[in-house]
């Protein structure tokens, strides 16, 4: 692995910040990092305020939504509230339909089926709207790209308020309203919002417009916060505030299907975004991937605990038989590339007729690990072969995936994951034609897994003081990433431990220091055997507080070892 040093800041700006905020110099680095160089910065960086969120109506379009939303309700016509299967989509739906069911009754929601529908706007979601009399759809999550869906809707005399955070293509799906961001004529000052988030300006917008307090919507930021944490948006601007609020609203007083998701997952201390994005989004994208995704918004939307604790110990279960799935076709998939492994392929596409379609882009995911390369896992799927991709850091495999399109039935997605659906006859002429683009373009350093280091630490200076203060810079998330620093010259105290075969334990401290601090690397048992023979270590890591029988210590979570 390949450690990457942030530039550091001149020494007058360290010290200018440090003197203002009055902080170590190191975490006036960290901030400087992150572009927070001012009193007034800091002071909106670590206390996010709600005030400062922006006027919806900047939104292009925004205007026409409310007005239109508004005219359905005083007219009390049938709204159907749509959205995608996975986490963004179901907490948007949660979101939009548990506030506006307030004040209009004549309100239904829809999710598509995964595997019978696939996703975005479907054209069964559409008869089924019409079939119960529904006038207007909001989607969420969805429907930017969804030009023929939504224009089969318009003769269906159904009308449409798209909100989307997805990049439009060259046209615009003919809604009454489109709400997105990322739209090139839309000058709305942040762009980065999830589904969810952008669900959530349009019922600001309609608090705006009916003089509703909006504390009333605040009461949704929990849901808001772990729509922006599984998406894996940047945690910067207006997400970062809405997901401190939202965080501290899961903290304090979470809605029942939240606090419900939370207890199952086992969190016992604070949740923050790693618990959401390891715990509680796994769970809620386990109901779509296993069963049907309504599943997590009966979850979310539930009243009362009761119901709450049930519907959450299905959705659990539903987790642990992905957990199953996902390591059973992993283990598959690697064993697979083993075999099969070409010497200087840059790619890997797989294909099993029976593995489950629910689990596929994890899988993928878990295949990167291993073998550090843009990877393609495909199923079986209503006589089609359907699969997920992921790529590597720097490498654009939307684009790559593009490029073979003559091989496709259809495909879509971003840099770095996408869907693609192909007759099964055409999966090795695709497989071949994918190695040639991406063995043309990418190169051997792309190849090369990398970490990012904030900057090198003398383990000495680590102390509860410096992790207090480290923890009041989350939410932690994409542009502000949990800091990583580096520590050289590291001994290892007594012997290092593998745990469970895979596990590296063990107890770190400075050439020539007085702290020792215990270490664990998950996964990387690999490095067990050179360790226990090296006289002097470098780490990279981060630092986490560890509880063990009521008592609280620093632990390093290592990211990776090297042996001099």
């Amino acid at each position: 692995m390949q450690w990457l040093y942030k530039d550091i800041p001149s020494k007058s700006e360290i010290q200018s910040l440090s003197e203002a905020i009055n902080v170590n110099e190191t975490l006036a680095t960290l901030l400087l990092q992150r572009g927070i160089d001012t009193f007034d910065a800091a002071k909106d960086f670590f206390r996010p305020s709600l005030k400062k969120i922006h006027d919806p109506f900047l939104m292009k379009d925004m205007d026409k939504a409310i007005n239109r939303l508004t005219e359905a309700i005083s007219s009390n016509e049938k709204i159907m509230i749509y959205g995608d299967y996975d986490v963004d989509g179901t907490t948007s739906v949660s979101t939009v339909y548990g506030f506006l069911r307030k004040f209009h009754a004549n309100l239904e929601y829809y999710i598509p089926d995964r595997y019978k529908e696939g996703y975005g706007v479907s054209q069964a979601g559409i008869d089924h709207a019409k079939s119960i009399g529904v006038s207007l759809i909001i989607s969420l999550d969805c429907g930017i790209k969804a030009i023929d869906k939504i224009a089969y809707a318009k003769e269906l005399n159904i009308d449409f308020i798209v909100c989307d955070h997805h990049r439009p293509g060259k046209e615009l799906p003919p809604a009454i309203a489109v709400l997105d961001p990322k739209r090139e004529d839309c000058a709305y000052p942040y762009k980065e919002l999830c589904g969810c988030g952008v669900g959530f300006k349009l019922l600001q917008a309609f608090c705006m417009q009916q003089s509703i307090p909006e504390e009333e919507l605040f009461d949704f930021l929990d849901l808001v916060a772990i729509a922006t944490a599984s998406d894996i948006v940047p945690i910067t601007g207006e997400n970062r505030i809405l997901t401190y609020h939202g965080l501290e609203k899961m903290n304090r007083s979470p809605r029942p299907g939240v606090k419900a998701l939370i207890d199952v997952s086992g969190f016992k201390k604070k949740v923050n975004i790693t618990n959401i994005v390891f715990g509680v989004g796994p769970r809620i994208n386990a109901a779509g991937r296993i069963d049907h995704a309504k599943r997590a918004v009966e979850l979310l939307l539930s009243e009362d605990e009761k119901s709450a604790t049930e519907f959450a110990a299905g959705i659990n279960d539903r987790n642990d038989l992905r957990k199953d799935f996902d390591k059973s076709i992993t283990s598959e998939a690697l064993e697979m590339i083993a075999e099969n492994t070409v010497d200087k392929a840059t790619t890997t596409v797989l294909f099993k007729e029976d593995w489950h379609k629910g689990v596929i882009g994890i899988v993928a995911s878990r295949c990167i690990e291993t073998y550090y390369r843009p990877t393609i896992i495909l199923t079986r799927s209503n006589g089609k072969a359907t699969g997920s991709a992921r790529s590597v850091r720097g490498f654009d495999v939307y684009e790559a995936i593009s490029a073979c399109a003559e091989h496709l039935d259809q495909f879509g997605g971003h840099m770095y994951a996408a869907g693609l659906t192909l007759p099964v006859e055409n999966i090795e002429a695709f497989k071949q034609k994918f190695e040639e683009v991406v063995a043309s373009s990418i190169t051997e350093d792309l190849l090369t897994p990398k970490v990012d280091i904030d900057a090198t630490l003398d383990l000495d200076m680590v102390s509860m003081k410096f992790l207090n203060i480290l923890d009041q810079m989350e939410p932690f998330g994409p542009e502000n990433l949990q800091p990583t620093f580096a520590s050289l010259d590291v001994e290892v105290v007594g012997e290092p431990r593998l745990l469970k075969e895979e596990h590296l334990k063990m107890t770190v401290k400075q050439k020539g220091g007085k702290k020792s601090f215990d270490a664990i690397g998950f996964g990387m048992g690999k490095h067990f055997e050179t360790i226990k023979k090296a006289t002097q270590i470098d780490i990279c890591y981060h630092l986490d507080e560890n509880t063990f029988m009521d008592r609280t210590s620093i632990q390093l979570r290592l990211k990776d070892v090297q042996c001099r």
